[in-house]
């Protein structure tokens, strides 16, 4: 039950068991928008920057969410970025020079073959750093340390430096853009989806609860939870459906397609980019291993306590590789998206971005202390990493500051977990 006493603040959060954390990062990225909205007469807020914000966020998102897992063991993974850019390669070469070598170009199984490969390359570099790190006992900042620069170099190995394009056109759509993006039906169909879905969670929340004898929210908690996701929901289907494609774009389409131009040009809606799909799906999975999985829970345990872990039976140089395996892979997932929204392959690629995955686990709760993190508040802080970037961008602000920034901001975000954990301790 809810303490009654407490302040109506206290009680609502009490009623409705909010991660505090959460709260406040939702917050602190509403006065980041509102604040770069002021800043840029209201540029920042357009449906337009918004739909590239969360394409932009989506690789980073990606890997956030192993970077979790990566953390939470007491470990760090310092390569990701490079990992990023060697298999981003891989995928590019297999795609553009391989395998039309073998069936052609634009080949149906093209974009799939290039995917996989580049996924198998992931695991084998995930594996090896692994390896390293739980069979030989080499600390993971320095078998990482050591892969940011062997991969990075390797990326440039794999070409001898040439940027390898164009991609596959069907691979293409992983990358967002008018043909990486779902239209407005499909959206609103996916956000009709996500809300059922959304609506189930919390009924069998509700009824697992009631039947091992928990306690139970109140019903207008569960009321308020669920309509303040699915109005996200809804509010980011409405401004993906907001943003239309370019006129040129649509005009070439509609002469493809044999419609009919109105005087007012023709207007085809965005809805959702494919590569925040692959986001939010990748989150939803991560979630699962995560909080209900055998493996998610030897992950907790290890990064809690790794003596009594092993005492209790968990093979835990296993689960650390199987870690490190996992973070190689969705770096590959990670570089084909980045991959096909460049439409090339580079030696750039990935550069930095361990900082900002690092930066987005952090800000979303994931303690270096180890044990404890969500994948939920890491692809939230990897939106509020990007919406820094953007927003320096818009307002002009040179490269060199932008990677002060975050760097102030990665400090400031261990500074206050650090302060976190010694409150909830104390």
């Amino acid at each position: 039950m809810v303490d009654s006493s407490t302040n109506p603040a206290k009680r609502l959060l009490a009623a409705t068991e909010a991660d505090v954390r959460i709260l406040g990062m939702v917050a602190v990225l509403a006065m980041i928008w509102l604040g770069f909205g002021l800043v840029t007469d209201g540029a920042f807020l357009t449906p337009r920057n918004l739909w590239n914000l969360s394409v932009q966020t989506s690789s980073v998102a990606v890997m956030a969410t192993g970077m979790v897992l990566v953390i939470v063991t007491r470990n760090i993974d310092l390569s990701v970025g490079s990992v990023l850019g060697v298999t981003g390669m891989i995928i590019g070469v297999t795609q553009a020079e391989l395998i039309p070598a073998w069936l052609g170009y634009d080949h149906p199984t093209t974009w799939l073959m290039a995917l996989l490969v580049g996924m198998v390359a992931g695991a084998i570099i995930g594996a090896i750093q692994g390896y390293v790190i739980a069979y030989m006992g080499v600390p993971a900042f320095i078998v990482t340390l050591g892969g940011l620069l062997t991969w990075r170099g390797a990326a440039w190995w794999v070409t001898s430096g040439r940027t390898v394009a164009p991609m596959d056109s069907t691979f293409q759509i992983m990358g967002g853009g008018p043909a990486g993006s779902v239209g407005e039906l499909a959206t609103w169909m996916i956000a009709a989806v996500i809300c059922l879905m959304i609506i189930a969670a919390i009924l069998r929340g509700r009824h697992l609860r009631r039947l091992h004898q928990f306690p139970l929210r109140p019903v207008w908690a569960e009321w308020l939870v669920g309509s303040v996701y699915c109005f996200g929901v809804i509010g980011a289907a409405t401004l993906a459906n907001a943003y239309p494609w370019p006129s040129r774009i649509a005009q070439r389409y509609a002469e493809a397609q044999g419609i009919p131009v109105p005087d007012g040009g023709l207007v085809i809606a965005h809805g959702f980019a494919v590569p925040v799909l692959i986001a939010i799906v990748v989150g939803m999975v991560m979630t699962f291993i995560a909080t209900r999985t055998r493996f998610g829970r030897y992950v907790f345990a290890i990064g809690g306590n790794p003596e009594a872990a092993e005492l209790a039976g968990v093979n835990t140089r296993r689960v650390i590789m199987l870690v490190f395996v996992v973070m190689g892979v969705l770096a590959a997932i990670a570089a084909s998206i980045s991959t096909a929204r460049l439409n090339a392959a580079t030696n750039a690629q990935g550069t930095l971005d361990e900082l900002y995955v690092i930066a987005a686990a952090v800000i979303g709760g994931t303690s270096l202390a180890g044990g404890v993190g969500k994948v939920a508040g890491a692809i939230l802080g990897a939106l509020v990493m990007q919406s820094l970037q953007s927003g320096m961008v818009l307002v002009g602000i040179d490269t060199p500051l932008q990677n002060m920034v975050v760097g102030v901001v990665l400090v400031l975000a261990v500074w206050v977990d650090t302060l976190y954990r010694k409150r909830s301790s104390g």
